[in-house]
């Protein structure tokens, strides 16, 4: 799998230059490398097909979970609850790595581009609130995302809205966005199926 870009929205303070940030950067894109389709091809290569009919184009779950699977190799939390809003609390972040007394977080977007808003704002409001020292959010660009089975949010459709999050007023903290593609399509690979285990895209 390819990374396109890496959009930093907010990166403050001292933290993106420390050694941390280097071993946390260097395993999400080790993460994100290492998922392949077929498995053990060293490629990904989605099922030639779009996806807004039923039942048409690739699973979207099991892309996240092969990412998410091989962070928790790594030694990061999956699943992680974290009190960050005051009035109702949101959803576990997908993956967290320790670091001193805050978190940084990896969310995976699998929803609509409403849910890539929620991610980002959770992630940034963990920033102001000291909880987390930063997040990455990772979603497929709209070359991508046109072979899914659902209508995920993607890179191109969230880029307007960047201007919103660059204008937050941070002492310290990364909060970032990456955009991921296939390596080709083809007509000669199985489609990913919605319950693919994620261990599989390996």
């Amino acid at each position: 799998m390819k990374i396109i870009r890496f959009e930093r929205l907010i990166d403050k303070g001292e933290f993106s230059k420390s050694g941390t940030w280097n071993i946390i950067e260097n395993q999400i894109v080790q993460a994100i490398k290492a998922i392949a389709w077929p498995p053990g091809s060293g490629s990904f290569i989605l099922y030639d097909q779009p996806g807004k009919a039923r039942g048409k184009g690739n699973g979207v779950k099991p892309i996240k979970e092969a990412c998410m699977f091989h962070l928790k190799s790594l030694g990061w939390s999956l699943e992680t609850p974290v009190h960050i809003a005051t009035l109702k609390k949101p959803g576990p972040l997908d993956a967290t790595f320790p670091v001193g007394e805050r978190l940084f977080c990896v969310e995976w977007e699998t929803g609509n581009i409403s849910s890539s808003h929620r991610a980002l704002n959770k992630i940034a409001l963990g920033i102001l609130k000291n909880v987390l020292i930063g997040g990455i959010l990772i979603l497929p660009t709209r070359k991508m995302y046109k072979y899914l089975t659902d209508r995920v949010g993607n890179f191109e459709e969230l880029e307007p809205y960047f201007p919103f999050w660059r204008s937050l007023c941070v002492d310290e903290g990364l909060l970032g966005v990456i955009a991921i593609e296939h390596d080709a399509v083809s007509k000669n690979v199985p489609r990913i199926p919605k319950g693919t285990d994620g261990r599989a895209l390996q």
